[in-house]
């Protein structure tokens, strides 16, 4: 032991002399600082509470405030550790009400660099800009309208104002009176091309390209530029592919085909201009695997972006690829058929993330984190208990929900050997799967099948799939495709030019317009068909409008009378008039749909925003009311508040992959609470939440009491975090035995799951109980004279509650404090009943109907 010892000093001291000697070979490297000053001017009427979003490769965006004054205007000055030459930044307010768009430094040399920006004017100046008159912008409002913003007002009657490529007819100022202005729209005698060229003039200011502006957003640019043809993106046969591209504004456009992935250049293929802003081309031969992208000249600058429509892509989406579709069928797959569903209230909904199913080393899983780890079956885990597939399909759940599969932004496909982790609420193509869930990301068609491959096998199992859908955002508007390729068409504005951010990430797709609707309405349309998926969970499904979402619903219906669409129906603070919001509020206007009810949730454990408030689960007083609305499925809401027409169109949970798991809630609201109570607690919010009427919904895990450890938000949080713990798994296996007979009493008994709204109201009885206790009967299913009836109650209290039973008759106890079943577990007989502490019972009887009557 001492001669370890010894030589374990004398290597220190090695190393301690190399090191002294040898800077370079220090395990600690020296990163580096980047320093940054940012002058910001802001426009008069445009003062806000300003600051600036900073991010950089490898460094995680983050707020940077205004720390002085100079005569230009604000000034941040800050240092970033590490060395960069590209920094991001973005002025905004808390709020993510944006000063213009994403805005880059360039070239940084020495670690240091020194930028001037302006309020309305999107450039990045690397030397203080001249006071000198300029024209700030010009930019093509209407078919007739140009908006000219200058820096300096001027006399528009006494300046000579000159427009080449069009005549002016009038010029008005912005305000509508004086003469002496900054802003000012040039109204022209003839209407303008969308994808000309005009240039503004105005003596001693200089001249302005003028942009396109705000006339993509009018109801006459939809008119004259909607195309509703059935081939946008790549057509694809062994003999040739077509392409076709929507992008009316741009003066040209060109097909780019590339041999590999990462190359830097391509070979550009000029396209033809073709009908309603689109344009065209075509390759001879069998292009199947063949990667290409398109490039289109708005005004004078080049842009490149991969295609919307595109079905396939390289590593980390970079490129599109053309796919034949037929080769990507894993075997089997044309004939395998959908498991039943009669009516969406007999779903039971599991979310789940795919990578935090089999991440876990202890999962058993092989293919981990990978679409094809949730096919594989027979896995175990702890003492010998099922786990991935085979758990899910033990607990009798209909449906497994994933978390966004698509292809998102914030995972690198390329570094998959190294820990990432994302939800995937940042979309990047939004008809291409996610690669970092397949085994080869490089390979375009193995993502696609090996997606396949796993809804064929959840199929096989009995379970249907649920994709989650973002389209109301994009992971950032000025880098995305749409952008690129349409600026200032597929998103949502304020009246002053900013970005709408009812999202709060900084962007709302404009639903309401068309060819954003068209794609909505083909992309949710492709995945059904091509995949064979059963069910959409739209993410802030809020911001969208009333009319995409029936739209939605009516062509999947088409598709599958089974299909099932829902989404998180918030009311956001997006610019779409009231009546229009595909939200809560307009739930009548949107039959078919649901909506998760966040008004059960939070009536059982407390506000997901405030982290002690409590709910009827966990000590607060006086909130019966408030849970009886949600056993109803919501159907006893103030109409004013909401108007759910039927049971189909309610969610009803109690946690989800947002904000704190329920034990993890626990842990903050009842913190002196032993482990036993807990459980208890937690087993209570199951019990309603699988005994309410409408649609039953279960995050992952919540069977056995997931907790992340109080991490509220895990959206990019390590697999520590994230994984599905299947040591809790074995640990709480009582709890999730417990969680399969609720799941089977659900299913075995129609009376929890009611189709109808009158239904509910006809045979759900509320009966007198003690404070902190619900109690209610229901006349349930049954032959002949004879029909079941059910006695349910919740006791939210820390002691037994005795009540009194609505029949002396011999009852059959389905659930009690510690167990729950489709069968009986016992029978009891007589009038009371003693419900034990934090603790759901249910009963069963057969009543005669004749003599009830």
């Amino acid at each position: 032991m001492f001669t370890n010892k010894k030589r374990i000093t004398a290597l220190l001291a090695v190393f301690c002399l190399l090191f002294a000697f040898f800077p370079e070979l220090s395990i600690r490297a020296d990163v580096g600082k980047t320093e940054i000053t940012v002058h910001y001017q802001e426009s008069d009427g445009n003062e806000k509470d300003w600051n600036l979003w900073v991010w950089a490769e490898s460094l995680d965006g983050h707020v940077q405030p205004f720390t002085g004054e100079d005569e230009f205007g604000k000034v941040a000055h800050f240092t970033l550790d590490g060395t960069y030459e590209r920094v991001g930044f973005i002025v905004r307010t808390d709020a993510w009400e944006k000063d213009g768009g994403d805005r880059w430094i360039e070239g940084i040399e020495d670690g240091k660099a020194e930028v001037w920006v302006m309020s309305g004017d999107d450039k990045v100046y690397y030397s203080e800009p001249s006071n000198e008159p300029v024209i700030k912008k010009a930019s093509m409002d209407d078919f007739d309208q140009i908006a000219v913003t200058t820096n300096i007002p001027l006399d528009i009657r006494q300046t000579a104002i000159e427009l080449s490529g069009a005549d002016i007819q009038e010029i008005i100022p912005a305000d509508g009176k004086g003469n002496v202005t900054n802003q000012f729209t040039l109204k022209t005698k003839k209407k303008l091309d969308v994808s000309g060229s005009y240039q503004v003039r105005i003596e001693g200011y200089g001249e302005q390209l003028v942009e396109i502006g705000k006339i993509v957003r009018t109801e006459a640019f939809d008119r004259l530029y909607y195309y509703d043809g059935q081939d946008l993106g790549n057509t694809y046969s062994r003999h040739s592919t077509k392409f076709r591209l929507w992008a009316p504004t741009a003066s040209e456009a060109k097909l780019v085909v590339y041999s590999k992935w990462d190359d830097k250049t391509g070979r550009e293929i000029k396209m033809k201009r073709g009908e309603k802003g689109t344009w065209t081309a075509k390759l001879r031969g069998n292009q199947n695997g063949l990667l290409y992208t398109y490039k289109v000249k708005i005004g004078d600058k080049w842009n490149e972006a991969v295609d919307p429509y595109v079905r396939a892509a390289s590593a980390n989406g970079l490129r599109g690829a053309v796919i034949d579709l037929s080769e990507t069928n894993p075997k089997g797959w044309a004939k395998h058929k959908k498991p039943k569903l009669s009516n969406p209230e007999e779903s039971i909904i599991y979310e789940l993330h795919v990578r935090d199913l089999s991440i876990q080393p202890e999962s058993g899983i092989k293919q981990k984190g990978k679409f094809l780890g949730v096919t594989e079956k027979g896995t175990k885990g702890p003492n010998g208990l099922p786990t991935g597939l085979d758990h899910i399909k033990s607990l009798g759940v209909t449906h497994v929900q994933f978390l966004p599969i698509y292809d998102y932004k914030t995972v690198d496909e390329t570094k998959l050997d190294q820990a990432q982790y994302n939800w995937g609420y940042d979309p990047q193509n939004f008809n291409v799967p996610e690669g970092s869930y397949s085994t080869n990301p490089y390979d375009p068609a193995v993502r696609i099948q090996e997606l396949k491959q796993m809804v064929q096998t959840l199929h096989g199992e009995g379970l249907r799939v649920v994709m989650d859908v973002v389209y109301n955002h994009m992971f950032d508007a000025a880098e995305s495709n749409f952008q690129k390729l349409v600026p200032g068409y597929y998103y949502r504005y304020n009246e002053d030019g900013t970005l709408a951010n009812g999202t709060g990430v900084g962007n709302d797709t404009a639903s309401e317009r068309k060819m954003m609707r068209k794609f909505i309405v083909d992309s949710s349309t492709y995945w059904a068909n091509e995949y064979k998926l059963d069910g959409f969970r739209f993410d802030l499904m809020g911001i969208h409008d009333v009319k995409t979402m029936n739209l939605v619903r009516k062509e999947l219906k088409r598709i599958d009378p089974a299909f099932i669409v829902h989404g998180e129906g918030w009311d956001l603070n997006t610019p779409l008039p009231a009546a229009e919001k595909a939200n809560q509020k307009n739930a009548a206007k949107m039959p078919g749909i649901g909506h998760f009810n966040d008004d059960i949730r939070d009536g059982l454990k407390g506000s997901v925003f405030i982290d002690q408030d409590n709910g009827f689960i966990n000590g607060k007083a006086n909130m019966e009311d408030r849970i009886k609305k949600g056993i109803m499925a919501g159907l006893d809401y103030d109409p004013a508040q909401a108007t759910y027409q039927d049971p189909e169109q309610v969610l009803t949970y109690v946690e989800a992959h947002d904000n704190h798991t329920l034990w993890d809630k626990l842990e903050l609201t009842n913190p002196e609470a032993g482990y036993e109570e807990k459980k208890q607690r937690h087993k209570l919010a199951s019990s309603i939440i699988l005994t309410s009427q409408g649609i039953s919904f279960i995050h992952a895990g919540q069977e056995f009491m997931r907790t992340k450890y109080g991490d509220h938000n895990s959206y990019k949080s390590p697999d520590s975090i994230n994984q599905m713990d299947w040591k809790r798994n074995a640990a709480f296996s009582h709890e999730v035995d417990y969680m399969r007979g609720l799941i089977d009493l659900r299913k075995k008994h129609a009376a929890f799951r009611m189709t109808t709204a009158s239904a509910i109201k006809e045979h759900i009885d509320f009966l007198d109980a003690p404070a902190n206790v619900i109690a209610y009967t229901i006349d349930g299913e049954g032959k002949g004279k004879y029909r079941s009836q059910y006695f349910i109650a919740h006791n939210a209290n820390n002691g037994a509650r005795e009540l009194t039973l609505p029949a002396n008759a011999s009852w059959k106890v389905l659930v009690d404090g510690e167990n729950a079943s489709a069968k009986s577990l016992y029978t009891i007989k007589g009038e009371q009943l003693v419900v034990p502490a934090m603790s759901t019972v249910v009963l069963q009887t057969e009543v005669n109907v004749k003599k009830k009557r």
